[in-house]
């Protein structure tokens, strides 16, 4: 069967037996999308009447909590690939639905991504009812939603497991809860990478909230502890896919999103909210905003609680919730954006520039890459290279800094000439563009011996690689990054210096954000050694791929 982008998926099962049947409908939805995932409920719909079929409103009940948090779950365990969305347009109590009007649909909804399929789980007797049934959902789907002219459909229900309705609440007789809904909902998060727990959140929250949802998005000092806070997305662009997800969502509310720079924001002092929503892990923050509000002289909110998604796919490092701070685990080792074309830059070997503050474990890195075949070049040996005696690099120190900082044997006393750079930016600079071209020149011979050597990769240990301006020697930059109260640990029991002069030299450098920002691919040596193993060896597997899919004109230069 034919791939498609984008599709829709109309469930017409009952509410009490959905649930049991959302695991197979979405394996066989993940053979047909590949993409995005939109999901229409219209519990009871018949699709085999012939009849004109239309959306009508369904009202909100406790079971849709349940549904929707089964379904995000079940769509991580089972198609993670998928973006998949939970609309709720056609979901509104009894008494705003017929205040706003007899339809949910006035007029077709334009989604994010326009479907190029419409699928279903509706039940077809025997197989000369599935023409009708097609074409009975083109034309419900076209009512509701902007859809591509081609829309194809697909009936689901022939490649679905039976599942017994033997539901001990009396099959189609089921009386269900109403849900307590709100004019004014508000949550928090940092809703980095928009996951199944997230889109949980914010389903029920739009489900719940009748007038306006109010979403504070973390910033700045709540990201400070966050794992790996270096590979979060940036506050715009979380923010863009929040607003994407909310609109295709429920377009009939008022989203109002603001930064956090503190746990509460507006939850403490706007009088108009009713309710936050919080999972088990954020209940108590959700007590703390209520005793904000009491000592503020306003009504304390409503706290509804949501259950944390399990992660049938966590690592041992990982949490066994789903999480952003598992996805940028799992981001590592991996290539975060295509490598810079380098036209003037011989293809054979390839070249990895691998760089990372002080006490990153970027040489242990380096070292572990060796042991997958590559030829390690030393950039502080090179620098050390470039001091000796008759070297150009050598001649040109003596004559900007004076013959003081010889030692009896003519060679070049580096502590005294760091002591003539030390805290003077332009003496600093003046060193560096000496030594920093001399260095480059030994990389590339270096790389040009291994070329003659048939090496077929090599890393560039280089801890100024990007300040020196070296990514024209490399193909790609790899960073070692570590957090800065670790990698001041590590100096300290390494150098046996003081924390003050661990974390001076690291102030010294670039810090892991701005590293990253240039980063190809990101490694972390945070955890145990088989960890970091791991993270290599993922790394180094990736890359071989990346170097057999250039092109053949490509790989036939090498």
């Amino acid at each position: 069967m034919s791939m498609f982008s984008t599709g829709i998926l109309v469930l017409t099962s009952p509410l009490h037996i959905l649930p049991l049947r959302i695991a197979p409908v979405l394996t066989s939805a993940a053979q047909v999308v590949e993409r995005t995932l939109y999901v229409h409920l219209h519990p009871g719909l018949n699709l085999g009447t012939g009849g004109q079929v239309r959306p009508v409103y369904i009202p909100p009940v406790v079971d849709l909590c349940t549904l929707i948090s089964r379904l995000y779950s079940n769509a991580a365990d089972i198609c993670g690939h998928l973006d998949v969305r939970v609309l709720l347009s056609n979901v509104r109590a009894q008494s705003t639905a017929l205040s706003g009007g007899n339809s949910p649909f006035p007029t077709p909804q334009t989604l994010s991504h326009s479907p190029e399929v419409v699928l279903t789980d509706f039940p077809i007797q025997d197989s000369g009812q599935s023409s009708l049934v097609t074409q009975c959902l083109q034309k419900y789907a076209g009512h509701c939603y902007v859809c591509n002219p081609s829309l194809s459909s697909v009936l689901l229900y022939p490649r679905l497991k039976e599942v017994e309705e033997d539901d001990d609440r009396g099959g189609r007789d089921v009386q269900l809860k109403p849900l307590e809904t709100f004019n004014d909902v508000v949550v928090g998060g940092t809703f980095d990478r928009l996951h199944g727990a997230h889109k949980t959140l914010l389903n029920i929250s739009c489900l719940m909230a009748n007038r306006r949802f109010v979403i504070g998005v973390c910033d700045q000092e709540l990201l400070k502890n966050k794992v790996l806070k270096e590979l979060i997305e940036p506050y715009s662009q979380r923010v863009e896919k929040l607003q994407e997800f909310l609109n295709d969502v429920k377009p009939s509310i008022k989203y109002e999103i603001s930064p956090l720079s503190d746990p509460f924001g507006p939850s403490i002092s706007d009088p108009e909210l009713q309710c936050i929503v919080v999972s088990e892990e954020t209940r108590k923050g959700g007590e703390a905003v209520n005793r904000r509000r009491v000592e503020n002289e306003l009504a304390e909110l409503v706290l509804y609680e949501i259950q944390l998604l399990k992660d049938a796919h966590h690592a041992d490092i990982e949490e066994e919730k789903i999480s952003s701070s598992s996805l940028r685990t799992r981001l590592l080792g991996t290539l975060l954006k295509p490598p810079t074309p380098q036209p003037d830059l011989p293809l054979d070997p390839y070249v990895i520039g691998l760089t990372g503050g002080s006490g990153s474990g970027k040489s242990s890195i380096a070292h572990r890459l060796e042991g997958f075949g590559a030829v390690r070049i030393d950039c502080d040996q090179l620098g050390h290279e470039a001091y000796l005696p008759g070297t150009s690099a050598y001649h040109k120190i003596i004559q900007e800094f004076d013959s003081d900082i010889l030692n009896e044997d003519k060679t070049i006393n580096r502590r005294v000439l760091g002591g003539k750079v030390f805290g003077n930016k332009e003496r600093l600079k003046a060193l560096t563009d000496i030594v920093w071209p001399e260095i480059a020149l030994l990389v590339k011979n270096r790389i040009k011996q291994a070329k003659e050597q048939g090496t077929r990769v090599c890393v560039v240990d280089a801890a100024v690689l990007l300040e020196a301006g070296w990514t024209h020697l490399v193909h790609e930059v790899w960073v070692a990054t570590i957090p800065q109260e670790e990698a001041v640990k590590r100096i300290v029991q390494r150098d046996g210096v003081k924390e003050e002069d661990a974390l001076r030299r690291l102030k010294s450098q670039w810090p892991n954000a701005k590293l990253i920002e240039h980063a190809n691919v990101v490694l972390c040596t945070l955890w145990e050694p088989d960890v970091t193993q791991r993270q290599v060896s993922k790394a180094w597997n990736l890359l071989q791929q990346r170097i057999q899919k250039r092109p053949e004109t490509t790989r036939s230069s090498l």
